[in-house]
């Protein structure tokens, strides 16, 4: 246990330092600081020394070199169990610092900013911040380092009930947490610079990728009990996503159910309309708009019963107590909601395994179900990465070519768009069958797309739901006639795709032939 004497203050952020410097000096710690915030202590009645007086080295280049010393180096690096470090040290006049806190140069937030310019960007590089961190760090043993005002309550807590020391496994997690902020401050310098062409243009993907992620749980195994597995999120997770879920009740998650989960929610918050997705195996099996949370999934359940045993069900609308009660009668692996009624979540509670999860929706503008994507989607490949801008392309009417004789009428048109966007999250190749607002067959992950739309028509059968009328989407365009033939056989109105093919022309004369609306969107939804 490391009793603190002396400690070397210089923040960016001020949030909370006052109390934290205020709690050291009422346990007669000496206090350095620099510049602005040796101006907030003195502000504040808290005694302070400048780190120029100490150096005896006054700033300079625009404070650029300020604590870039041996004094201040010397004393957080020197080690107290070695004579030969202390025998130095005193020859030398360096104290010994026993806490560093430091908060860097907002780099961050500085390049998040739409006007930023490089010179902007290279002026917040902290330098010396992150070398006082990392000395700090290196010897935890006997100082400890603090990079965020999120530590500051704790340590505080601890320093009052010791006396004024701090324990060595405290030292310990807060060097870790400071070489992870090391970490992910040089990944974001990195990323930001290596993004400029060389002709001083940026571009959309940089030259080095720095992925920075944080462990929220071990996981009892992966896809298979053989496996391990653990699950992390983005350092800055978008709102709304599945890792800002909260838990209520239930087992823990597996892997499996946040892969599944994941889907389910992306899928549900797509929609404006109060909406419920059933999804089974990373495929939606169920998908329906209603007027209430009952509706939508009583809708979505008819699509598949046999595929929903088991799944995973997400609604974009509260789950009160009469939808509660409908999906209390199956047997379901998770359910997520942005919100649940205290009568739904006693129904629920009488099933203990359930996993249930709350994830509260992005807000703002007319369309918060669009806020809160990912930027870009990442695949592992061998020892390689791919990554995307992510497929967040919205459709709307006014995009849509009917390319057959037939017109489409506005609810046709409707359920179209509605089946378009059911189709961006089946596995490719994707048919799906909807109409009157929720799913009636869906077709995923076939080899050949005329064995989706078979598929699809069979699912519906299985289910004793009419494709009479219906409307069918697929996620890319019919390479050959024969998926028209199966659709407008299976009793189909119309379908809509992105066109393209070389057999366009024939795809469309079936179409005719069959007597279907056909429209094209130009876009393609594929996903592997």
């Amino acid at each position: 246990m490391a009793t603190i004497k002396r400690a070397l203050i210089s923040v960016s952020d001020k949030t909370g330092i006052v109390e934290l410097a205020q709690a050291l000096s009422q346990l007669n710690v000496e206090i350095l600081s620099t510049g602005g915030t040796a101006k907030l202590f003195r502000e504040q009645g808290i005694p302070v020394v400048e780190v120029s007086d100490y150096t005896g080295f006054t700033e300079m280049l625009d404070g650029r070199v300020k604590t870039l010393h041996p004094k201040v180096h010397g004393g957080i690096l020197g080690r107290r169990d070695l004579p030969e470090h202390v025998a130095a040290m005193q020859a030398a006049d360096i104290p010994n610092i026993d806490m560093v806190v430091v908060n860097l140069y907002p780099f961050e937030a500085t390049v998040a900013k739409a006007d930023c310019t490089l010179e902007d960007a290279i002026e917040n590089i902290d330098i010396g911040g992150p070398a006082m961190v990392r000395s700090a760090a290196k010897n935890w043993k006997d100082v400890a380092v603090l990079t965020d005002a999120s530590q500051y309550a704790d340590v505080i807590a601890e320093l009052k009930s010791t006396g004024g020391a701090v324990s060595q496994a405290t030292q310990f997690a807060l060097s870790v947490a400071a070489f992870n902020r090391i970490s992910n401050y040089d990944g974001a310098i990195s990323d930001y610079l290596s993004s400029f062409n060389a002709d001083g243009t940026r571009g959309a993907f940089p030259a080095q990728t720095n992925g920075r992620f944080v462990k929220l749980q071990d996981l009892r195994y992966g896809e298979n009990p053989h496996q391990q597995a653990a699950f992390y999120r983005d350092l800055h997770p978008a709102p709304g996503s599945l890792v800002t879920a909260t838990q209520l009740q239930g087992k823990e998650l597996s892997y499996n159910n946040i892969a599944d989960g994941d889907a389910a929610w992306e899928a549900v918050k797509s929609f404006s309309s109060t909406a419920c997705v059933i999804v089974k195996h990373a495929n939606p099996c169920g998908v329906a708009l209603g007027a209430s949370a009952l509706e939508a999934y009583s809708k979505a359940f008819q699509t598949d019963p046999s595929s929903a045993f088991g799944g995973i069900i997400a609604f974009n609308t509260v789950v009160d107590k009469a939808a509660a009660e409908a999906v209390s009668k199956q047997f379901v692996e998770v359910l997520i909601a942005p919100d649940f009624t205290a009568d739904a979540l006693a129904i629920f509670a009488a099933k203990a395994n359930v996993r249930v999860l709350k994830i509260a929706l992005p807000k703002g503008g007319d369309t918060p179900w669009l806020q809160g994507r990912n930027a870009h989607d990442t695949k592992r490949v061998g020892s390689g990465l791919l990554i995307q801008t992510a497929d967040n392309h919205e459709i709307s009417t006014a995009d849509l070519k009917v390319v057959s004789k037939k017109q489409a009428t506005p609810q046709q048109m409707a359920d179209m768009l509605f089946a378009w966007r059911v189709a961006k999250y089946v596995k490719s190749n994707a048919i799906v069958f909807c109409g009157n607002g929720m799913t009636l067959g869906v077709g995923a992950g076939q080899m050949s797309r005329v064995d989706s739309t078979r598929i699809a028509a069979i699912k519906a059968q299985n289910a004793n739901l009419s494709l009479k009328n219906s409307v069918v989407a697929s996620d890319a365009f019919f390479p050959f006639r024969d998926g028209i033939d199966v659709l407008a056989e299976a009793g189909a109105s119309c379908v809509i795709h992105p066109g393209g093919s070389m057999r366009d022309e024939e795809v469309v004369a079936a179409a005719d032939e069959h007597g279907l609306v056909m429209v094209v969107t130009g876009i393609r939804h594929f996903r592997h």
